[in-house]
């Protein structure tokens, strides 16, 4: 009828030319509409399923050059993977949601080049979100954080005192020189624009330990303080290579720690019951660990059954996970901006 009506009393070209145009018009948005979903559409967001590994700690070598007494992930072996086959298992963990990657061991920096090709690998080409490293401190170089810096979001250095004797008990190195080379470490993280993250054992060597003006002048973005823990298999006897009885803090031991350093802004501790089934552990034949209740135990590699398969063969629990902090500002965006652009807003992570 409103067609009609225009008939009427308008022109019968204009009539023609309005209704060509409204015909066009709705022909180029319902093709838009249908690209769009058809074939713009968004990949999966494979991080946000109940059991995808949003947070990996890899550890491609268990070989290192300390012994520290409380280890739970001692050098019983001396395989390192194919490079091949290492950027075939952390392109099917992206795959599967893995949204930061962090290389333990060991000791990481035994192999610097090793490294260099894992990081460049997830950056350039897997995108990976995060890329952080834990290392003894011992190995660490600036030229190659020099030359890595644009791949590494996150350095960690354990440090268990700032008593060089008290490091020898633990078997941090025998020289005395961790607490130097640590200050080092942290001015070229500065310098480099990465950011610099410090993790302590509570043991019984240095539970009694005042460390807060030492962590204040460090000034670490994240201060991750563990409870010594036993983890049955790998530390938990004098037939390990490791045995960790005698480096046990009490409940109150711990607590004392605790209190002493709680009010340092960076400080995120985490006792035995956090960890407990809140990491997802990756062995060197990339195969999960399992350190919860009793043995620890492992999957198959991910490199024969694939990822899912992998991770029912193991406990994981992801709500603890979150609770302890797992997700947390783990990118280093607002560091490049602060350096590029004179300052920034954090990037908000979504979960």
């Amino acid at each position: 009828m409103a067609v009609m009506a225009l008939l009427t009393n308008i022109p019968v070209a204009l009539c023609l030319f309005i209704i060509v145009c409204y015909v066009v018009s709705t022909s180029f948005v319902t093709k838009k509409r249908f690209k769009l979903n058809a074939i713009n559409k968004p990949p999966k967001d494979r991080s946000a399923e109940p059991d995808a590994p949003v947070s990996v700690n890899y550890f491609p070598s268990r070989k290192c050059n300390y012994t520290c007494g409380f280890c739970f992930h001692t050098d019983t072996s001396s395989y390192v993977l194919p490079i091949d086959e290492a950027k075939r298992g952390l392109r099917l963990l992206k795959e599967a949601g893995m949204r930061k990657l962090n290389i333990a061991g060991g000791e990481p920096f035994l192999y610097p080049r090793l490294l260099t090709e894992l990081l460049c690998y997830c950056k350039e080409e897997l995108n990976v979100e995060s890329i952080s490293i834990v290392s003894n401190g011992s190995k660490i170089r600036e030229n190659w954080l020099r030359e890595n810096c644009q791949w590494l979001d996150i350095l960690a250095v354990s440090c268990d005192s700032f008593n060089p004797e008290t490091n020898k008990k633990i078997g941090r190195g025998d020289d005395g020189a961790n607490v130097v080379r640590l200050f080092r470490i942290a001015e070229w993280c500065r310098k480099y624009g990465i950011k610099f993250k410090l993790n302590t054992v509570v043991n019984i060597h240095n539970w009694d330990e005042d460390m807060v003006a030492n962590i204040e002048q460090l000034a670490p973005f994240r201060w991750k303080v563990f409870q010594c823990l036993i983890v049955a298999g790998e530390n938990d006897d004098e037939t390990r290579k490791r045995d960790a009885r005698t480096f046990l803090v009490t409940d109150e031991q711990w607590q004392t720690f605790c209190n002493r350093h709680k009010h340092i802004p960076c400080y995120v501790p985490e006792d035995n019951n956090s960890m407990a089934s809140s990491y997802l552990l990756l062995d060197e034949y990339m195969c999960f660990l399992d350190k919860g209740e009793g043995m620890i135990t492992k999957s198959e590699s991910i490199l024969q059954v694939g990822v899912k398969e992998a991770m029912k063969q193991i406990v994981w629990d992801k709500k603890s996970f979150v609770e302890r902090g797992g997700i947390y500002d783990w990118d280093r965006s607002d560091m490049l901006q602060s350096a590029c652009e004179g300052g920034g807003n954090k990037k908000e992570l979504e979960w």
